[in-house]
């Protein structure tokens, strides 16, 4: 986005045609309303950046089909120069003429025409240069197709336009719909807008709609239009003054036959400009974040460096992006539809006078002409930026340049240091709609993103505090590790041909998401088709199954003008937290996750396990939507942004911590119902609060010791090489710790024996690590207590035992057929609730049967030692106590 500086934002309105409302299309679905279709062509404008071109920033969808257009604008412009009354240069006539063609011809490229060229939308910024406005309403009114308006103005439309008639898609021989206009089209109008500048006077301006139409069909028979339209206003004389680079150019511009018309293109390399090109270097678009280019290749600073340092009293503000500060001014109080209300250009009605017409009780009809306010008014509205000024007064300069090698907290650059302080532990959403928290949090993420992947690390630790929505598209991107030549890679994809699954998407999308209007557009279901389709031919081993297409959307969504991006942060995201999910014959992978949830469950809420358990309503029946897309199913994208927010800093396990922080928002009502009434309730699932969950999440993955969430259909260990130490170091995807496998590490079991499991094994080297963290909590304070008690269920003549460890032999509380003599709970046990417990004993299933009576008794977080006693035997930390003399 290019940043606001001298410009100003604007915004016009204008009305899409209405539907009718008993039409359905070919799916059987109501037919998408015109505004919504306009709402997704609009978004790849967004993207157009050009020093001629006036930025486009965001369109908002009001009721009854209006449309509001934000972009950037200026007060100035070529109709300032007919007001005056002002002739203009010939030199300066050459200049504005090669600075628009330089906007048209980018606009060629990116497969646009402006149609709407005109003096008042050729703006002038406060050097003089070139400014096109309006020029993406050809384009996302789908060629004028989806407006009761045409598109242009009557007296630059070009010969070809107007002989092809008006059109509208209601109009019974729609299949006879004229060809959009080309690149030609727009040469012809800059034509007759050099005329007028030169003749310094409107062109066709005092003759009758019909008339001015007329005679610009019969200019066909004329060999020289510009001196016959000199003739027509009487300025030949001044005309044939010209020069004759001035006078050719004109004559290119107002060549009747397209054919023999040059396009933008051409005409920027024609003769005419030969002195006037030398003065313009060629537009160099800025190096993506993702590319194989380097961003710094075209790096250049002042040949003194204090000209960095100048201007104390400047208006940083306006050197931030024309988003940016859009984002802010809406988050300071603005409002579009009040803005132009009180501008008269939105003007309410009573009901009974919107009405086409209405019939009296004695049969009289009354009737109103065409409402004249569903036409389009160009008047552009300037929003005032002095509300979003007065609120951003109090914070100091140095804000707006955050040294990333500060350890500190950004907020310490701010005048306000102890209030935005204060607003960090605000709850989220307020967090998001404070404004000048926003600015701050903004600012340090674009400038960390611009440093990616070197401040990777930075990004990742401000992303703990809170990911501000402006960016979280590119932040989510850096949290995945996503880097290289994105857009090559996504290029190089066959997202054309047909292929099985073909009729599974085209079935799916419709369904997905789409309450929201950017998701629900037909833009929005053709990325969605390429981006799905992608997906499927890069990864042949894998399948597409329902819950992808819901997978997908958030990713669109953040990143809806770059599929690129959005393919690359899918790709990376189904490893990490969904490796083989989508396999085939997945059953075996669903299996064990499940499994390992369903221990999740017993190890933090015994009491909510044993009850759904003893009705049957096993996770099996709730759970596969939610880990199988992510909860993207059953979750709103609003509340999904701050889910995945926390999920992308966390391991592969962390899905089952937010599986359990909704349990625990469902708790009362889970324990309090019976098996149908569960179904019920998770069939209509209620009102969850995120913030709730996200906080609950990263509680109970504290709590959870790391190897207890172990399966073996994770994604693989990934090799970083040698250590220094002659031994291969393996990266685990879900951690971001090198950890290195060892005899100490859990070993896989098979499914049968993990489902006979109520409750989850622990590695020792997860064991000892717990250990040592609970010597060093007693070491700091004696009032802490730790975290962990290891309970040996061997006889107490077994030798060698864990420093610290209670023992509670297992033959004391259990017969000889496993019936319970004596509730271990009860004893000494009692006095360490709360803690991790660790059962440790000889054999599993011994050791497996005492967890599992402990948590039928509610006896929370337990757990058993992977391998049991013999697996500490080697590490030297059993210890035999001396013998009494």
């Amino acid at each position: 986005m290019q940043p606001l500086k001298d410009a100003q934002l604007g915004a016009f309105t204008f009305f899409a045609s209405a539907l009718p409302h008993d039409v359905c299309g070919s799916n059987g679905l109501p037919l998408t309303p015109n505004s919504i279709k306009i709402l997704g062509r609009f978004q790849i404008l967004k993207t157009v950046t050009h020093p001629r071109l006036c930025q486009y920033v965001d369109i908002s969808r009001g009721k009854h089909e209006r449309l509001i257009v934000v972009a950037e604008h200026h007060e100035s412009s070529l109709s300032d120069f007919q007001k005056r009354g002002n002739k203009i240069s010939p030199e300066r006539v050459l200049q504005i003429a090669y600075e628009v063609l330089e906007g048209l011809a980018f606009m060629n490229k990116h497969g646009m025409v402006h149609r709407a060229l005109s003096v008042h939308n050729v703006l002038l910024d406060s050097k003089g240069n070139v400014k096109l406005a309006k020029f993406g309403l050809y384009h996302m009114t789908d060629h004028g197709a989806d407006v009761d308006f045409p598109i242009g103005y009557p007296s630059y439309l070009a010969p070809e336009v107007i002989a092809q008639g008006s059109f509208h898609p209601s109009d019974p021989l729609h299949h006879e719909a004229p060809r959009p206009s080309g690149p030609k089209t727009d040469v012809w109008s800059l034509g007759v807008l050099l005329f007028e500048l030169c003749a310094g006077r409107r062109l066709l301006h005092n003759i009758d709609i019909n008339e001015r139409l007329k005679f610009i069909l019969t200019l066909g028979c004329m060999d020289d239009i510009v001196t016959v339209l000199a003739e027509e206003h009487g300025c030949l004389e001044h005309i044939q003054e010209l020069p004759e680079n001035v006078l050719a150019l004109l004559q290119k511009c107002l060549t009747f036959l397209p054919s023999k018309r040059p396009s933008p293109a051409e005409l920027l390399g024609d003769a005419v400009f030969d002195g006037v090109s030398c003065l313009y270097t060629p537009y160099q678009k800025p190096v993506s974040l993702f590319s194989s280019s380097l961003r710094c290749a075209h790096l250049e600073l002042p040949e003194d460096i204090g000209d960095l340092c100048k201007g104390d009293g400047d208006d940083y503000l306006s050197e931030r992006a024309i988003n940016e500060v859009y984002n802010l001014w809406c988050l300071a109080g603005g409002d579009l539809e009040k803005e132009l209300t009180n501008k008269e250009i939105i003007q309410s009605k009573p009901p009974i006078c919107t009405l086409p017409n209405f019939v009296l009780e004695d049969g009289e009809s009354f009737g109103q002409g065409r409402d004249r306010s569903f036409l389009l008014d160009d008047t552009t509205v300037t929003l005032s930026l002095c509300q979003l000024r007065n609120r951003l007064k109090d914070v100091a300069g140095e804000s707006y340049f955050p040294l990333l090698e500060d350890e500190q907290s950004s907020l310490s650059h701010s005048n306000s240091a102890n209030e935005l302080s204060a607003t960090v532990k605000l709850p989220l959403i307020i967090r998001e709609r404070d404004t000048e928290y926003q600015l701050l949090r903004v600012i340090l993420f674009d400038r960390l993103l611009q440093a990616y992947p070197y401040k990777k690390n930075r990004v990742y630790k401000e992303a703990k505090v809170d990911i501000p929505p402006l960016v979280r598209g590119l932040a989510w991107a850096a949290l995945l590790g996503i880097e290289g030549d994105i857009q090559a890679k996504y290029e190089s994809l066959d997202k054309d041909t047909p292929i099985p699954t073909d009729r599974q998407i085209e079935v799916d999308i419709p369904r997905c998401h789409q309450y929201d209007e950017l998701l629900s557009s037909p833009q929005g279901h053709v990325k969605f088709r390429r981006l799905l389709k992608a997906w499927v031919v890069s990864h042949p081993d894998l399948v597409y199954w329902q819950g992808l297409d819901s997978l997908c959307a958030p990713f669109l969504y953040l990143n809806f003008n770059n599929e690129a991006l959005a393919y690359a942060c899918m790709s990376a995201f189904i490893p990490k937290y969904l490796y083989n999910f989508f396999l085939k014959d997945n059953s075996h992978v669903i299996q064990e996750y499940l499994t390992v949830f369903s221990q999740m469950i017993a190890f933090h809420d015994p009491e909510l396990s044993n009850h759904l358990n003893e009705i049957g309503f096993i996770p099996d029946l709730y759970a596969i939507p939610w880990f199988l897309t992510m909860f993207t199913h059953v979750f709103p994208l609003h509340k999904i942004f701050h889910l995945w927010d926390t999920l992308l800093l966390g391991n592969s396990s962390f899905p089952l911590c937010i599986g359990m922080a909704i349990l625990q928002q469902l708790r009362d009502r889970l324990l309090a119902n019976g098996f149908n009434e569960c179904i019920l309730l998770f069939s209509d699932l209620p009102e969850i609060d995120i913030e709730r969950c996200v906080r609950e999440s990263i509680n109970f993955f504290f709590w959870t010791p790391k190897s207890a969430t172990y399966r073996q259909h994770a994604q693989p260990p990934k090799v970083s090489g040698d250590n220094g130490l002659g031994k291969t170091t393996t990266r685990y995807s879900s951690d971001d710790q090198d950890f290195p496998k060892t005899d100490l590490s859990r070993e896989p079991l098979v499914l049968l024996e993990l489902k006979a499991e109520v409750s989850p094994r622990i590695s020792a080297e997860d064991f000892i690590d717990l250990c040592e963290m609970s010597y060093a909590a007693n070491n700091r304070s004696k009032a802490s207590r730790p975290r962990i008690i290891a309970v040996d269920i061997r006889s107490a003549e077994d030798r060698g035992h864990m420093s610290g460890s209670i023992n509670v032999p297992f033959s004391t509380a259990f017969g000889t057929d496993d019936e319970v003599l004596q509730c271990p709970a009860t004893g000494a046990l009692q006095n360490y609730r709360g803690r991790v417990v660790v059962v440790i004993g000889h054999a599993m299933k011994s050791a497996s049967a005492f967890a599992a009576h402990l948590v039928k008794v509610n006896f929370p977080r337990v757990c058993i030692l992977d391998g049991g006693i013999n697996k500490l035997k080697p590490t030297g930390l059993l210890t035999v106590p001396s013998p009494q003399i």
